[in-house]
């Protein structure tokens, strides 16, 4: 899913870099080749029976650790946070949003995941403050927080993050990417 996720983003020509965040080095050397340049975690990876909001801090602690290499190697330009599990999401879709969070006073914005609970994406515009809450119920805390919601039709991938196998069966109807496709109906079986 993360390969079909960075090659839709690759394809976005919004998009100037991308940078992963692992502190697996199996996912950044599959990654790697595909264009990105690849950056490991700030700190100790977490493990599976750290508990959620652990989890939750870890993740957001990666993404600003990214986001302040990237503004170190690509200076001047904004950021964007991406969830890594859009296996269904297109260029076009993340493109438009884009567009949109360029346009966005305050220089903050978000769109939330097809629940209307999490966030699939999170940008900050040059110069503003970069502060993704990620995890659970992160739509609600960038709302609080003052970011501004895109609330944008038509962008299904973009909104359609992995959770559950119904999620992944929701991604697959939507198209999801080859890399996806190819192990959809295995993981589907099990599941």
């Amino acid at each position: 899913m993360a390969a079909d996720t960075v090659c839709a983003v690759l394809g976005c020509a919004e998009v100037g870099q991308v940078l992963v965040v692992t502190s697996d080095e199996v996912v950044g050397s599959f990654l790697a080749p595909l264009g990105v340049a690849v950056v490991g975690e700030d700190g100790p990876p977490a493990t599976s029976d750290s508990p959620r909001g652990e989890l939750e801090d870890r993740l957001n602690a990666a993404l600003v650790h990214g986001a302040e290499v990237a503004a170190r190697r690509w200076q001047g330009n904004g950021i964007a946070a991406l969830s890594a599990d859009l296996p269904a999401l297109r260029p076009a879709e993340l493109s438009r949003a884009l567009r949109s969070a360029a346009a966005v006073a305050g220089g903050a914005a978000f769109v939330a995941d097809e629940q209307g609970i999490g966030t699939t994406l999170y940008t900050a515009a040059p110069g503003a403050d970069f502060r993704p809450m990620f995890g659970g119920a992160s739509r609600r805390r960038h709302a609080a927080d003052g970011v501004c919601e895109l609330l944008l039709d038509g962008i299904p991938g973009l909104r359609r993050d992995v959770d559950t196998p119904e999620d992944l069966r929701t991604a697959v109807a939507l198209g999801a990417g080859t890399r996806t496709m190819a192990v959809a109906g295995e993981l589907l079986d099990v599941a």
